[in-house]
């Protein structure tokens, strides 16, 4: 039975540490799942199709293949939207892992109480933590938003197509 992971997230811009803890969660899986939340609570930027093409683009510029990406691990990786229950999602994909990466010690307080309610919805998914890179840490899609809007240079913290998307934002405004 294949190993197959859920990850997901806003994605909110997808960032460096996003593709990081991507990166990592391939070597541990057969099969990934990003999924992006609609999520709309968090006011996104972009729409769920538009943050959908965003993970498809770092991908391709990633691991260089289209769509359903087959990278250099061998692991499969597809995007999927999703605005139900993550264990629901999760088991529709029949994923038994979710994937969630850690920036902060902070973090870990809200994601091991989402870990125990996910256990007490589907204890069968297993949630794993990958704690950033030290080059990661303090990208946050939040901050990274605020930066890109307020002005300032984005280019290190996401992938080159994420900042071009914003390049192109900027002029039409």
């Amino acid at each position: 039975m294949p190993r197959i992971g859920f990850y997901p997230g806003t994605f909110d811009p997808i960032t460096n540490g996003h593709i990081d803890i991507i990166k990592r969660a391939v070597r541990i899986v057969d099969k990934l799942i990003i999924g992006v939340a609609l999520n709309a609570n968090k006011q996104p930027l972009w729409s769920l199709e538009e943050r959908v093409t965003c993970i498809h683009e770092a991908l391709i510029e990633e691991f260089g293949e289209v769509c359903k990406i087959l990278n250099h691990s061998g692991c499969d990786i597809d995007v999927i939207g999703f605005d139900n229950l993550l264990v629901d999602c999760a088991k529709k994909y029949n994923a038994q892992i979710l994937i969630r990466g850690l920036r902060q010690a902070t973090d870990f307080d809200f994601e091991f109480q989402m870990c125990l309610m996910n256990q007490c919805l589907d204890p069968n998914i297993e949630t794993i933590f990958l704690v950033a890179t030290e080059q990661n840490r303090s990208i946050a899609s939040r901050f990274v938003k605020e930066v890109a809007l307020l002005g300032g240079d984005i280019s290190s913290f996401v992938p080159k197509s994420t900042y071009n998307r914003f390049q192109k934002m900027f002029l039409k405004s």
